[in-house]
């Protein structure tokens, strides 16, 4: 498998032997070169000598000698450059592009990777790497963490930049809507950035004084007042809601299959959470900018405190009426959306402006929060791995998600350790 010989020779995998060209000249790897994954050879700037004469230049691999030719390398000028072909089945001899003949090394996989690589591919559980986990070194643990953890923070930074180009570049309005994603809790995040995309902020900024105005804006968009009315109050809504989509021409509201109620506690219902929002919107002026501003987590959770307007005390549809209980967000939930939203707001922001102080606030508050608990941190706890801050969790989904999931068992550091053991 030619990914597993990029495995070997980028890790310098080498059995202990001389190694030699197909035409017997002593080589030795100085340095294997940067992996390219893009077009052009496998490996850039190697180091290499051959036959005593020190070599810089690119590396190519292929199981067979011959797939150089079925690749039209020899018609390529990008492939000049190459000063060795690695191969694991010589059946020809290779030319550059001007004719002359490249140095070929035979090189196969060790059996033990294969075998563990196998091994990693087929497990059917998770994590695949479980039974090697509790002896790794803490350097090791950690340093894989930290890179995981950046990783994520720079992928998060992407969502959030396609996020603001989409609010014409308004940190508010882009940050009120992630915010909005992570009130969906998972089940109704996606219907929850549907609608945040569909609030006209600006229109909703005229009535932001009035709370029963802004509900009339978050529950018409959210096309919860298109049924017929079943009491008062949302009757009251529709009407507002009706007043406001003409004077504004708002855009139609979302579809209301889009919304999930199955296998959800009522205090999680949409209806509650949007009243939630509201709340907070009609208490949080430039919210965004104080969160930004709030340099401890207890400052950040005091912008965060929210609950409804009276009538969702004691109801959790229209109509339904419960035990009357102030619904505010509890602690955890809190923590959830200070690590999904304010977090990486805090580093894209930083980014943004060149602060490195709101980026080491972003990682500080993640050291600071408690583990995420959900199936993957359980998981990776159950299997040896210490998981105690939020910046543990945040990495082992990384992990997870990006390289577990994907099987990509070669791009990962557990998945080293684990291959090269024999």
């Amino acid at each position: 498998m030619e990914h597993l010989l990029h495995y070997v020779w980028k890790h310098k995998i080498f059995p202990l032997k001389t190694l030699q060209t197909t035409g017997g000249l002593p080589v030795e790897v100085i340095d294997p070169g940067l992996h390219n994954s893009n077009a052009g050879p496998d490996f850039f700037n190697a180091k290499l000598k051959i036959n005593g004469t020190l070599w810089v230049g690119n590396v190519e691999i292929h199981s067979c000698s011959s797939d150089w030719f079925k690749h039209g390398h020899d018609r390529d000028k990008a492939y000049d450059s190459v000063i060795l072909h690695v191969v694991e089945q010589p059946d020809c001899e290779v030319v550059r592009p001007n004719g002359e003949t490249i140095p070929q090394l035979v090189l196969g996989c060790p059996e033990h990777v294969s075998e563990h690589y196998e091994e990693l591919r087929r497990a059917d559980i998770y994590p695949p790497c479980y039974s090697i986990l509790g002896s790794l070194p803490k350097l090791t643990v950690h340093s894989w963490l930290t890179a995981l953890q950046t990783e994520r923070f720079q992928q998060k930074n992407e969502a959030i930049r396609q996020r603001l180009e989409r609010c014409n570049n308004n940190w508010e309005d882009a940050f009120f809507i992630t915010l909005s994603r992570n009130f969906g809790f998972g089940l109704n995040g996606d219907a929850f950035e549907t609608w945040g995309t569909l609030l006209s902020f600006r229109a909703i900024d005229k009535h932001r004084n009035d709370l029963a105005q802004v509900e009339a804006f978050f529950f018409g968009q959210a096309g919860l007042l298109e049924d017929e009315a079943v009491d008062d109050y949302q009757t009251r809504l529709q009407a507002e809601f009706r007043y406001l989509q003409r004077k504004f021409e708002l855009p139609a509201p979302m579809d209301l299959s889009l919304w999930r109620f199955l296998r959800i506690r009522p205090g999680n219902f949409p209806h509650v959470r949007l009243a939630q929002l509201a709340y907070l919107y009609h208490n949080g002026f430039s919210l965004f900018s104080r969160v930004m501003e709030a340099e401890t987590l207890q400052a950040v959770r005091e912008e965060l405190v929210t609950r409804t307007s009276s009538y969702w005390e004691d109801h959790y549809l229209f109509g339904k009426v419960s035990p009357k209980k102030e619904k505010a967000v509890g602690h955890d939930s809190q923590n959830l959306l200070i690590i999904n939203t304010v977090v990486p707001f805090l580093y894209a922001y930083g980014l943004h402006k060149a602060d490195e102080r709101l980026c080491e606030r972003a990682s500080r508050f993640l050291e600071e929060l408690k583990a995420e608990n959900n199936r993957v941190t359980r998981l990776w706890d159950g299997a040896g791995l210490s998981v105690q801050t939020a910046a543990d969790s945040q990495a082992l989904l990384q992990l997870q998600k990006e390289y577990c999931d994907k099987k990509k068992c070669l791009y990962c550091r557990f998945g080293y350790e684990y291959l090269r053991r024999k």
